[in-house]
C-alpha cells in the first residue's frame, strides 16, 4: 500500500516515514499541498496523511482540489488550535483526523481503518446485501447483525459479552437519541434501574474500549455531560474514502 504523507514539518515526515515503513507500507513525502497534489498524479496513492498548516498550499485548499478528481481516503494530521480547519476539512471530504502530538499506535490503527474500508469493503459505502436485511444496522465501520448476533469492526469481528450486545444494539436502533444511564437500564436490563449509574458507565466503557480507536476520544459511543448517552449517527459518505465527545 502507498500512502502519502505531507506535513511541512520535515521531522514528522521522516518519523512517520519510518514508522510506517517499518509496517509494510511504502511511502512518499510532500511538504506542502502543491507537491501533494503533484505525487497524488503521478503515482498509485491509497491514502494521503495531510498536514493543514503548509506554506505554498495548505491542506485546506489541497483537499478542495483533491476532491475535483480523487476519493483517496485522506487523514488531516491537526494541531488542536486548527479545530475550525479540521471540521472545514472534514466537511470538504476528509475522512478522518488526529490531533498532534499523535500516539504512533493511533494513527496506525485509522490508517488501517481507512485502508481497509477504501480497498475490501468498497470505501465507506455499507455492503447493499446487509443493508437490505432488517436484521442488519451499521453505523460507521460498526455493522450489527441481529440474526447471527455477531458485531464487526470495518469487517472484523468483535467479540461483546451478551450485555455489552443488548446494549450496542439498542443505541445502533436509536441514532442520535440521547438515553440517561437510568432509562437505558430500563430499556435494556428490563428492570429497575437502582444503582444504573455505575453499571451502565461500566459496560459503556468496556464497548468503547472495543470499538473505539481512542477509547478517550469516541467517535460513535458518546456521553452528553448530565443527561446520559447516544450512538451518533452515520456521517460518513456515499463515496469511497470518507468527532466530538
Amino acid at each position: 500500500m502507498n500512502i502519502l504523507i505531507c506535513d511541512d514539518e520535515r521531522d514528522i515526515v521522516s518519523a512517520l516515514e519510518i514508522y510506517l515503513g517499518t509496517e509494510g507500507y511504502h511511502t512518499y513525502a510532500a511538504y506542502n499541498g502543491r507537491q501533494a497534489l503533484d505525487i497524488v498524479a503521478s503515482e498509485d496513492i491509497h491514502l494521503i496523511l495531510l498536514d493543514i498548516m503548509m506554506p505554498e498550499m495548505d491542506g485546506i485548499s489541497a483537499m478542495t482540489e483533491l476532491r475535483k478528481t480523487s476519493n483517496t481516503p485522506v487523514i488531516l494530521l491537526t494541531a488542536k488550535s486548527e479545530e475550525s480547519d479540521m471540521v472545514q476539512g472534514l466537511n470538504l471530504g476528509a475522512d478522518d483526523y488526529v490531533t498532534k502530538p499523535f500516539r504512533p499506535v493511533e494513527l496506525l490503527a485509522r490508517v488501517r481503518s481507512q485502508l481497509r474500508r477504501y480497498t475490501q469493503l468498497g470505501g465507506s459505502l455499507p455492503d447493499p446485501s446487509q443493508q437490505a436485511d432488517p436484521c442488519v444496522v451499521c453505523v460507521g465501520g460498526i455493522c450489527l447483525n441481529d440474526k447471527q448476533k455477531s458485531v464487526t469492526l470495518d469487517g472484523d469481528a468483535v467479540s461483546l459479552t451478551p450485555t455489552e450486545y443488548d446494549i450496542l444494539h439498542f443505541l445502533m436502533r436509536h441514532p442520535g437519541e440521547v438515553f440517561s444511564p437510568k432509562e437505558l437500564y430500563r430499556r435494556v436490563w428490563g428492570d429497575d434501574p437502582f444503582g444504573a449509574e455505575n453499571t451502565v458507565a461500566v459496560h459503556i466503557r468496556h464497548l468503547r474500549e472495543k470499538l473505539e480507536i481512542n477509547p478517550s476520544e469516541p467517535r460513535w459511543l458518546k456521553v452528553v455531560w448530565g443527561q446520559g448517552y447516544k450512538m451518533e449517527p452515520d456521517t460518513t459518505k456515499t463515496k469511497p474514502g470518507g468527532s466530538a465527545t
